[in-house]
C-alpha cells in the first residue's frame, strides 16, 4: 500500500480545556502547538487543529440502517487498534452515539463502526476494514444502503 500523506484538519470547539481532555486525555492524541485559541493534536498521525468557534449544526444521513450525523470525520484503523480505542472510550464513560457494530456484513465493505460527539458536538467516527484492502471497494447495493 502506498504512504498516505497526513491530513490536516481544523474544527470547531467550544471550549478547549474540554477538547484537551477528551482529544488529549480519552482518546490519547497528543499535543503540539498551542495559543489560546486553538491546540493541535497528533491524531493518529494526521494535523486535527481545534479552534474555539460556535459548534456547526448535524444532520443525518442514512447508512446501512444506520442514522449517521453529518458531518463527521474520523479514522479507519486496524481491526485490533479499533477494539482497543471503543473499550478505551467506554471506560472512559463516553457515550456511543452509535455503539460498535459491524456493517455491511458478508459485503465488500463489511467494517466495524461507532460514532461519537466530543464535548463541542463534532461527530467522529472510527472504523475498521474487515478486509483492508477493500476500503474503496464497491459493492452492488451502495444506493440503497449508503456508503
Amino acid at each position: 500500500m502506498a504512504r498516505v500523506n497526513p491530513f490536516h484538519l481544523a474544527i470547531p470547539v467550544t471550549d478547549l480545556a474540554a477538547a484537551r481532555g477528551f482529544y488529549g486525555g480519552v482518546l490519547g492524541c497528543p499535543e503540539g502547538r498551542s495559543s489560546a485559541t486553538w491546540i493541535d493534536f497528533d491524531f493518529f498521525g494526521h494535523q486535527l487543529v481545534v479552534h474555539l468557534a460556535p459548534a456547526a449544526a448535524i444532520t443525518r444521513n442514512p447508512v446501512d440502517g444506520d442514522a449517521v450525523p453529518v458531518p463527521h470525520f474520523g479514522l479507519v484503523l486496524d481491526w485490533a487498534g479499533w477494539e482497543a480505542l471503543g473499550a478505551r472510550i467506554a471506560a472512559a464513560g463516553i457515550a456511543f452515539e452509535l455503539p460498535p457494530h459491524v456493517r455491511f456484513a458478508g459485503r465488500p465493505g463489511e467494517q466495524g463502526t461507532f460514532f461519537l460527539f466530543d464535548p463541542a458536538g463534532n461527530a467522529l467516527e472510527f472504523k475498521a476494514m474487515r478486509h483492508p484492502g477493500n476500503l474503496f471497494a464497491r459493492q452492488p447495493d451502495v444506493a440503497a444502503t449508503g456508503s
